[in-house]
């Protein structure tokens, strides 16, 4: 099957060792963490919406989930107990794993920019909640929301980190976490302008490009003379 050929990209020993380092299948019986994994995975790719819809989805498969490599029955329950108290930096270690493993596929892929170095872009968004449902993230009086922060490496478009916060945080204050690599060049909006933390990517040797704000108070100090046919309007210190 289609899902199964995906699958056989996370090799089992490679999973199985994570679960170990983090004891995920600590005292359970029947519905390990690979099940759990495999029904997440497979209600991400098909776009269910909810337990429900998962539990449905895969049990009108009931005889094909071997196929699939799901060993476990499948109920709301069980998957909504793992998801509960599993640990979830099993998943981050392996996400960690498969981008590292993506980021080799396509590093000699261009994107448009004769460069040798690695170009990152950085970014927030924000995924309105519930706040009924989700009572620990209140963001407003009335509202509910994370903040998800995400650098990705635009040689495939592989997210290379992925920061959630409650969403009243300033995805600025992300630029404090980041550890910048030398050399590689990091494409930010006007959201991230604060000098201060721009400097500290200076000060790892890497470059930053963003956008402005008006009202930014700056001396120039020389012009650099730049070529008409370019579209660059002026090439300053």
């Amino acid at each position: 099957m289609v899902f199964a050929q995906l699958m056989d990209w996370i090799h089992p020993q490679t999973f199985r060792r994570i679960v170990v380092r983090h004891c995920g299948d600590y005292k359970v019986q029947s519905f390990s963490c690979w099940d759990q994994f495999l029904c997440m995975a497979f209600a991400q790719l098909t776009y269910r919406e909810s337990l429900r819809d998962i539990e449905v989805c895969l049990r009108s498969h009931a005889s094909q989930l071997y196929h699939l490599g799901i060993r476990g029955a499948v109920s709301r329950s069980t998957l909504a107990n793992a998801n509960e108290h599993r640990p979830w930096q099993m998943y981050a270690d392996l996400a960690e794993h498969l981008i590292a493993k993506a980021r080799r596929l396509y590093a000699g892929d261009s994107f448009g920019v004769e460069l040798d170095q690695t170009v990152y872009a950085l970014d927030a968004t924000t995924v309105d909640l519930c706040l009924s449902v989700f009572p620990w993230a209140r963001f407003r009086s009335t509202k509910a929301a994370i903040k998800i922060n995400t650098q990705i490496d635009l040689r495939g478009s592989i997210p290379t980190a992925i920061h959630v916060t409650p969403g009243n945080v300033h995805e600025v204050k992300w630029l404090d976490q980041l550890i910048f690599e030398p050399g590689a060049f990091y494409v930010m909006d006007r959201g991230y302008l604060d000098f201060s933390r721009l400097h500290r990517i200076a000060k790892a040797g890497a470059f930053f490009v963003i956008r402005s704000k008006r009202g930014v108070k700056f001396a120039r100090l020389y012009s650099d003379p730049v070529d008409a046919s370019s579209h660059v309007l002026c090439d300053q210190t």
